[in-house]
């Protein structure tokens, strides 16, 4: 088979092809994206947007700690998600792949259709079994246990569980896709070569499973940063998040500069500290290679 020639962007053919994803892509990301920086040099008063092409919202932005504290908490929040949604995920995900496969469709399906329930009817089940006279107390109380063990309902211990039971199948299904594609053969070199289970585990499953841990620890923590509705029913919205706090600065201020400069600092800050581990991750590398 002939070599296949490299093709160019300046190529008509390629060119009309890539048209309708670039047009998608303009009409339903940069657009918006674009609007909503405009819309942060314009002020809000008496709640109606005037046009005044200052930076007046930005200065509020930077010299408010306010902002940038519950910034910070989200980040530790999102954090927390995405390592407690591993750990949870890990053996989970290894039983799936490596010892279940009798029952691996069936904990699927089950994984599958608790991960798309409705979101707002699985948070306001968790506050219903938290709440003081709910599920949680009751059992408690009836095995003779004081229910204050249980009492964390609007607290950020709550909104933690909401977020981790909403988003821990990405961790399952991205670890379960790693797992599922480790060649048998090199954990059996591991131990031919005296390794034992534990040590095989550590040096050859876990490397070879990054790809997944690494897919679902970014998508878990882009989906966690915007999280609203857990710390708003679970964490009774005594200590909010960012994504809560631009729903209030939207809905109730009426402040749309406001809620679109916070915006894209969210969304700037996030995608920093994908980049940075990102970068980080690959400098390791570099140096374990070297």
């Amino acid at each position: 088979m002939a070599d296949e020639v490299p093709r160019s962007w300046r190529d008509p053919d390629l060119l009309i092809k890539a048209l309708p994803t670039v047009l998608l892509q303009t009409t339903c990301f940069l657009a918006p994206l674009v609007m909503t920086f405009l819309l942060t040099f314009q002020r809000s008063r008496n709640f109606q947007l005037q046009w005044s092409w200052d930076l007046w919202t930005w200065t509020d932005v930077f010299s408010k700690p306010h902002y940038w504290t519950i910034l910070g908490h989200t980040i530790f929040m999102a954090a927390a998600c995405v390592a407690i949604c591993l750990i949870i995920a890990f053996p989970i995900a290894y039983g799936l792949a490596t010892r279940f496969k009798a029952w691996e469709n069936e904990i699927k399906v089950l994984i599958t259709f608790a991960f798309i329930t409705d979101a707002t009817l699985k948070i306001y089940g968790w506050a219903l079994f938290l709440d003081k006279n709910g599920m949680a107390n009751y059992t408690l109380s009836s095995i003779g246990l004081p229910p204050e063990m249980v009492a964390f309902l609007y607290t950020d211990w709550a909104t933690l569980l909401g977020m981790v039971y909403s988003l821990s199948a990405f961790a399952i299904f991205t670890l379960y896709l790693s797992i599922s594609n480790i060649d048998r053969s090199l954990i059996l070199a591991a131990y031919d070569a005296g390794a034992g289970k534990f040590r095989a585990h550590w040096e050859v499953t876990l490397p070879l499973c990054k790809p997944g841990i690494w897919a679902g620890s970014v998508l878990i923590f882009l989906l966690s940063v915007g999280a609203f509705l857990e710390p708003k029913v679970l964490g009774g919205g005594k200590s909010p998040m960012s994504a809560e706090l631009i729903r209030q600065t939207f809905e109730t201020r009426v402040n749309w500069p406001l809620g679109a400069a916070l915006t894209l600092v969210l969304m700037v800050v996030s995608v920093f500290i994908v980049l940075l581990f990102s970068r980080l991750i690959g400098l390791k590398r570099a140096g374990l290679a070297a």
